[in-house]
């Protein structure tokens, strides 16, 4: 088979148009759950804020978009690139081949959930299958799978699960990324129509048995991740236009794409997946419903505070898989996004993309250890708080709630010293109220003035503190 060559030029997706059509959704829509296993866990998953996503897949050989180059729609995210471009049939061929070529030599799971720890972050979410189909666990249902790769002889090759176990001794929550549709499968695009976009190429409801197939194997392979890879915390279904016919909201503009009813009894899984994993939260996404426990807007931060469960996935640099040279958001913008999420009652889960090799980039473990820094020395303004619907954001300043104390995080500009004075308007304090900068015990001068809180912070101590991405007051009432 011959190479695939790509410039870096076109590896640049086209990801505001792609984050555009995943992300908008009716959250009005949103069902509490009703089991009190669910419910705990949903707690505890709101309380952790701060995760890892990783897209991993054979595409990283290539240095592309993962699965899009796959699908016959003409958007900036499916574009093919190289010798085979301009025939669909041979591209698919080439791309289904690299799973004849791929051997993640360099493949430690350990390393990855030591530095995802050391960043503060808690839960981890993994692709176990994207559309392409390709299994990065040993599936019984297909052998278009990592462990029938030339890594198959490696004693680790089951990715899953070794990422799974990695990441679980290190006290994460445990979340499996499975893509609803297969575009590998006979049963999704059946060989004997061609495709035309991404949904199935044919009429399910024409061809009823050939759905139930689908319906079958995509059980069977959700059934065999709750089965044997350990406690799981996290179902998180992409791809949301398979979806039942009726749940399609048109006044969404992807979803009036949506040309047929795509069913695959997700009550029927759902229950499947709690009997082997009880409280396990199910992310159905974009499908409003009981089965979208917590809402994922991608790439977008929602412009004020919302009351149900939510969390941003977004990328630590420009695509979600691996590229050779990634433009890396600075640890600085990173910390302000989190705060900034946490602050209206989400969670962020940041995606970091695995190399061919079975790695991270130097410069994603960088960020790691830069965003850890800050989190050691000021968790507690994020973990186990709720958000603010009352007080922020003021400019620059957001923030947190735990109990009777309030957080504000400062989100300084570069080389930005802590202010010495300091105005938040709606905060109401007692007499007793105590202010001081997390990390310090020195208690600050403040005032209630005009209506606003006014408080000093004395310049020798404002020179002991260092400069920081962002600076956090602490209120106790």
């Amino acid at each position: 088979m011959k190479k695939l060559y790509f410039s870096l030029s076109v590896l640049l997706l086209s990801l505001t148009l792609f984050a555009q059509q995943h992300s908008e959704q009716n959250h009005t829509k949103y069902v509490v759950p009703s089991d009190p296993k669910v419910k705990e866990k949903l707690n505890q998953w709101q309380n952790v804020k701060f995760g890892l996503l990783m897209h991993w897949g054979t595409y990283s050989q290539w240095g592309i978009v993962e699965s899009w180059s796959l699908c016959p729609e003409d958007e900036g995210w499916c574009e093919r690139r190289g010798p085979y471009k301009d025939n669909w049939y041979e591209y698919k061929k080439a791309y289904e081949n690299l799973q004849d070529t791929f051997n993640p030599t360099q493949f430690a799971p350990e390393k990855w959930a030591t530095a995802a720890k050391n960043a503060g972050m808690k839960y981890v979410v993994f692709t176990t299958k994207h559309h392409d189909g390709f299994c990065m666990f040993d599936t019984k249902q297909t052998d278009y799978k990592i462990t029938k790769s030339p890594f198959g002889s490696n004693p680790r090759s089951n990715v899953a699960k070794e990422v799974f176990g990695a990441f679980r001794n290190e006290g994460f929550m445990i979340g499996a990324y499975f893509s609803k549709p297969d575009w590998h499968t006979n049963d999704y695009w059946w060989s004997y129509f061609p495709p035309k976009d991404r949904n199935p190429s044919y009429r399910p409801k024409q061809y009823p048995q050939k759905w139930e197939s689908f319906k079958k194997f995509t059980y069977n392979q959700i059934e065999e991740l709750m089965t044997d890879y350990g406690k799981v915390d996290i179902l998180w279904l992409d791809g949301g236009w398979v979806r039942p016919f009726s749940t399609v909201d048109t006044t969404i503009s992807w979803q009036k794409t949506i040309p047929f009813d795509q069913d695959i009894d997700m009550a029927r899984i759902a229950k499947r997946g709690r009997e082997l994993q009880p409280g396990l939260l199910v992310v159905d996404r974009t499908v409003s419903g009981e089965f979208e426990n917590y809402v994922t807007p991608e790439h977008q931060i929602p412009d004020s505070y919302m009351d149900i469960p939510w969390e941003t996935c977004m990328t630590m640099g420009d695509s979600w898989s691996y590229i050779p040279k990634e433009n890396y958001k600075s640890a600085r913008k990173l910390i302000h996004i989190l705060a900034d999420i946490v602050s209206k009652n989400g969670n962020l889960l940041l995606n970091v993309a695995p190399s061919p090799e079975g790695d991270f980039q130097p410069e994603a473990y960088q960020r790691l250890n830069e965003i850890g820094a800050w989190i050691k020395a000021n968790g507690e303004a994020i973990y186990e708080t709720h958000g603010d619907n009352e007080v922020g954001p003021q400019g620059k300043w957001v923030f947190t709630h735990k109990g009777n104390t309030t957080y504000a995080i400062y989100r300084a500009d570069e080389g930005e010293a802590i202010p010495q004075t300091i105005e938040i308007e709606k905060l109401n304090l007692g007499k007793t109220a105590k202010i001081t900068v997390v990390g310090n015990a020195e208690n600050l001068t403040w005032v209630t003035k005009e209506g606003k809180v006014a408080v000093q912070i004395p310049e020798k101590l404002a020179k002991k503190i260092p400069n920081s991405y962002a600076y956090v007051l602490k209120i106790t009432k």
